[in-house]
């Protein structure tokens, strides 16, 4: 398939997560500018129904587009997580990751990340056949914040929102991915310490902070 209709697919889905699934709304999403023949060469080939202002997904084409939006959340993931990139740089290359990963590594780097299930704006990332299949951890490397002892280090790779206005009230504080932080103590409450910040979090918060385990310490 053409990157471009990759594109196309991928704005469809997005419109419709974000419940307008408008044309007009589709072609300001979409990174590339699409012709009516482009969506009808979609239609012809069973990906897309033609509605006349609001083209849909079938469900081959929805499939389709899954794999395309996992594909550029996990690499969000990844490179905000990893290389602490944001913003146009890191659209940028998870655009062009989307295209070209293949299956393997896309399970390899799911398996690797902790199989996230968001991506750093908080958008779901659908489910692969690694998360399916349960497919442990790579090394362990990523874990729940709430299982590093005192003084053990992470870097935040994905956050489970328990809600919306609990994710961006983290966001709020500082705690994205890619940031670090050092466990200070789990007892009596649960503190952690980032770029000159102590902050005391719920321990189920903590369970769903999900971090890339860099440091040592021991329990106390």
């Amino acid at each position: 398939m053409k990157e471009s209709q990759e594109e196309i697919l991928e704005a469809v889905w997005v419109a419709e997560e974000n419940g307008n699934p408008a044309l007009d709304a589709i072609r300001k999403r979409c990174p590339i500018s699409f012709t009516d023949s482009e969506l009808t060469e979609l239609a012809n080939q069973g990906l897309l129904h033609l509605d006349l202002d609001a083209p849909r997904l079938t469900a081959p084409g929805r499939e389709v587009a899954r794999g395309i939006i996992r594909r550029h959340r996990l690499a969000e993931v990844l490179l905000s997580s990893i290389l602490k990139l944001k913003g146009p740089d890191m659209e940028e290359i998870a655009c062009r990751v989307e295209h070209s990963l293949l299956p393997e590594v896309e399970e390899s780097i799911c398996t690797l990340l902790g199989h996230p299930d968001t991506c750093p704006d908080g958008k779901p990332i659908p489910q692969g056949k690694c998360c399916a299949a349960g497919h442990g951890i790579s090394g362990n490397l990523v874990t729940s914040l709430d299982e590093l002892a005192p003084g053990e280090q992470g870097k935040i790779t994905f956050i489970k929102p328990l809600n919306h206005d609990n994710f961006h009230r983290l966001l709020s504080f500082g705690l994205q991915p890619g940031v670090t932080v050092t466990v200070h103590r789990k007892s009596p409450a649960f503190c952690l310490k980032f770029e000159n910040t102590e902050l005391a979090l719920d321990r189920e918060i903590a369970r769903n902070i999900f971090v890339w385990k860099i440091g040592g310490g021991s329990k106390k």
